[in-house]
């Protein structure tokens, strides 16, 4: 049985910061190195999958409805090539981009999985690691063919 594949549009959000001496700042590629690292990530049972970061990493507290109409572009412009959607995004307004998504991408045939953090990834007790691997996962095995909110 062939891998599914899965799309995942890293906004921003504090699931893919690096600690600085200034607190938790986005860092470029930083989410893509730690993932690297984590071996569960990568186990036979979890789905392929692509991470396009965004240019540049978004604030959630100042996401607009313009931001919204861009992340529902890109599920669009990839929605062919992909058998499910995670959409990494900063927990301030995760709930309204979700409800925003939910209206502009009516009549899905997969899911779009809205998910994020409030401790980074790399970070000890971090709740990022296991709210990407169960959006991951469910993406790609269950037929939840919507707009939802894993946190």
């Amino acid at each position: 049985m062939q891998k599914k594949s899965i799309y995942v549009a890293y906004t921003g959000g504090t699931i893919g910061m690096q600690r600085s001496e200034q607190g938790y700042i986005p860092v470029s590629g930083h989410l893509q190195r730690q993932l690297a690292l984590m071996p569960e990530f990568h186990r036979p049972e979890m789905p392929d999958f692509t991470i396009h970061e965004y240019t540049p990493l978004m604030d959630s507290s100042d996401m607009t409805p313009e931001d919204w109409q861009h992340i529902a572009e890109d599920i669009k412009a990839h929605y062919d090539d992909y058998d499910g959607f995670v959409i990494l995004h900063g927990t301030d307004t995760m709930a309204y981009t979700a409800s925003a998504l939910s209206f502009m991408l009516e009549n899905l045939g997969k899911p779009v999985i809205v998910t994020g953090s409030q401790i980074p990834l790399a970070e000890l007790r971090s709740d990022g690691q296991i709210n990407l691997l169960n959006a991951l996962y469910v993406a790609a095995n269950y037929p939840i063919n919507e707009v939802t909110l894993f946190f």
